[in-house]
Order: structure tokens, then sequence, then C-alpha cells
């Protein structure tokens, strides 16, 4: 077995780990922000929750849903990227986000920031489930302009 192979094998399992054994799962009540994203092409859902500190420093991130292992399992890795992140790292870890599923240029710094996530790279091999990936990030844009 080749090593691309290897670590598409690994990242696989990543994926699927975090959808079978999603983090984060709560329903955060005290919240400040929360938003509802939903794709109607495939009928993906992501619930967010996001409570923040005084500073803008996220204490507590909540996510439920139902839908695909690719929607599923980004919605529970977020939550594990940017917990205890503040708010605009946290933006900034979306638009990262975006530019690796694109095939784009991406700083070191801006890897280790995304971590795990990286397992989506092989993603944007499919379009069409680029969407599924992105919905909880929106999702989270979309709660933290409220």
């Amino acid at each position: 077995m080749s090593t691309d192979n290897e670590l598409d094998e690994l990242y696989r399992e990543l994926i699927l780990d975090h959808y079978r054994n999603p983090r984060n799962s709560d329903y955060i009540h005290e919240a400040q922000h929360k938003a509802e994203g939903f794709n109607p092409f495939c009928g993906d859902q992501v619930n967010l929750q996001i409570m923040a500190d005084k500073s803008g420093t996220i204490e507590a991130i909540g996510t439920q849903g139902k839908g695909c292992s690719i929607s599923q399992a980004s919605a529970s890795m977020l939550t594990e990227t940017i917990k205890g992140k503040s708010l605009t790292r946290a933006k900034s870890s979306s638009d990262a986000f975006r530019r690796l599923l694109r095939g784009e240029h991406l700083e070191e710094s801006e890897l280790d920031d995304l971590g795990i996530l990286e397992a989506f790279q092989g993603v944007r091999k499919f379009p069409v489930r680029i969407k599924c990936a992105l919905l909880p990030w929106t999702t989270m844009e979309e709660a933290l302009e409220r």
C-alpha cells in the first residue's frame, strides 16, 4: 500500500470516527450564538450553539444534526477545532477550511490551526461533497453574525 493510500485510509477512519462518535453534541442552552443549517439538495442538517466568555473566547460549543458522514464529521471536528479559540480565530479557521477544500495554498500556520481538518482534503476530489463539509462552517458563520 502506498503512503498516499495509507494516509487516505487514515483520514477516512478519522472522518468515520467523528461521524460515529460525534464530539460536543450536547445542546448549549446558554449560548449567545445559535444557528441552524440545512442543505436542501441532500437533506443534511446542522444545529450549532456557541457560548463565549466576556473576552470572546469560545467556552462551550454544541452541534446536533443528521446527514451524511461528511457533514456530521465536519461538525464534530469543527467543535474540537474552535473550542477555546477566540471568535475571530474561529472565523479565520472557517476561511482557511474553505480554502483547503478549494485546493488553495495555505500557510503552514493555517494548516497547524486546522489540525485534524486536513482529513477533508480528499473531499475536493468530489465537488458535490464540498457543500456537505462546509455546511457546519457556514452555519457557524451565520451564528456568529447574530
